[in-house]
């Protein structure tokens, strides 16, 4: 079964800088893993990542569209708790009818990583960090 879990909400941002002022204005914490170039905020069982659009999009492997009927500057993610999940997953969610953007890869800091999109071209990033840690309900805590 494909774990049924949002660990990470990570929105394509624009102007970064003002939407993190934004989101700090609501008074939100930022976690140790911000910089300048990322920011992570701690919700309540789910972490809020702002990351820049064109990187955001580059990551996954489409291009950017003005057009709200594509990308949507959003992407939700599934992190698993090993590396091998990645693999079994994404075979779920493409016998599940999911479009498969980017076939599961190791990535650059260390974990590895796929991509879908639903049926409403919603993207997903399907992820293994080797540092997540997850409560006792599946729940990522931190990474």
């Amino acid at each position: 079964m494909v774990p049924q879990r949002v660990s990470l909400l990570t929105l394509g941002a624009r102007n970064l800088p003002s939407l993190r002022a934004f989101y700090q204005s609501l008074g939100w914490e930022e976690t140790e893993f911000s910089s300048d170039q990322y920011a992570v905020f701690k919700t309540a069982g789910t972490l809020l990542s702002l990351f820049p659009i064109a990187e955001l999009a580059k990551d996954a492997g489409i291009e950017i569209s003005q057009s709200t009927e594509t990308f949507h500057a959003v992407t939700f993610a599934i992190n698993v708790e090993n590396r091998e999940q990645v693999d079994s997953t994404i075979e779920e969610i493409r016998e599940a009818g999911g479009k498969i953007l980017r076939e599961p890869s190791d990535a650059f800091w260390g974990g590895r990583t796929a991509y879908f999109a639903d049926p409403e071209n919603n993207l997903w990033e399907l992820a293994w960090n080797p540092s997540s840690v997850f409560d006792e309900r599946g729940a990522m805590i931190s990474f």
